[in-house]
């Protein structure tokens, strides 16, 4: 065990001298994690959308309106047509675009809020089927 100097504060110090000087702390590449970072952004989000869609269904019959929500546990709602007092289209600008919006069924059969219904496909055409079933055509 020879002794040498200290680079730092010039002392004489032992070559066997244990010393607490990190020298580096090194953990993985994100690099390497890429492709699950990928992947669970590739899958999870579809995952996520499929999971809502397939969890509500506006459904339509002569003279009454049924909604249906959940994907485990369900509820379930419906209306006399004739019960619908208004129906609301609220459309974004992109919503105008791809032909998408929300609705909105406020009835006078029930004390209960409005059922607002987000993202429904063409929701001019069923407003109008709605209003029709309403006025018994």
């Amino acid at each position: 065990m020879a002794l040498v100097d200290c680079p730092e504060c010039g002392h004489q110090v032992s070559t066997a001298a244990v010393t607490n000087e990190l020298l580096a702390e090194v953990r993985p590449s994100w690099w390497n994690y890429f492709w699950h970072l990928f992947f669970f952004f590739l899958i999870i989000p579809p995952l996520v959308a499929w999971g809502r869609r397939r969890s509500f269904i506006l459904r339509v019959y002569p003279g009454r309106v049924m909604l249906e929500r959940g994907l485990l546990s369900k509820s379930n709602r419906e209306f006399d047509a004739r019960d619908i007092r208004s129906i609301e289209i609220d459309q974004s600008f992109w919503g105008r675009i791809i032909g998408v919006g929300n609705l909105t069924i406020s009835t006078s059969a029930t004390v209960d809020p409005d059922e607002e219904i987000e993202g429904i496909p063409d929701p001019k055409r069923i407003r109008n089927l709605i209003i029709a079933q309403r006025e018994g055509r």
